[in-house]
């Protein structure tokens, strides 16, 4: 198996990940849209909480995802920065007090 096809096989692997990550969200997104005007989703706490996760934060796995995907298929630098700048966002989404103890190291006037 030469690097094309190492490559390709991932590429593959992320595109259909994301094709079915993205077809979900759609329909979580409409789901969500229909409770606002007829609610039956409100009725079951665990699963509207797990729904409006879904909202929240799909449109970022989507775009990992499609991101990994691209650069998969380039140079590997260029795999590295886009992995490292996912990281440094998840970082900050999942724990904001990251960015205020970050900005504390830097000298203030």
């Amino acid at each position: 198996m030469g690097k094309k096809d190492w490559k390709n096989t991932l590429s593959g692997v992320f595109d259909l990940i994301g094709e079915v990550l993205a077809v979900v969200y759609v329909v979580v997104f409409a789901l969500l849209l229909i409770d606002a005007q007829w609610p039956f989703l409100s009725n079951v706490d665990w699963l509207y909480a797990v729904f409006k996760g879904i909202w929240m934060y799909g449109a970022f796995v989507i775009a990992a995802v499609v991101g990994l995907e691209a650069m998969v298929k380039r140079n590997f630098l260029l795999f590295l920065i886009f992995a490292a700048l996912l990281a440094v966002c998840i970082i900050f989404i999942f724990f904001p007090g990251t960015y205020e103890s970050l900005l504390n190291f830097l000298p203030s006037k």
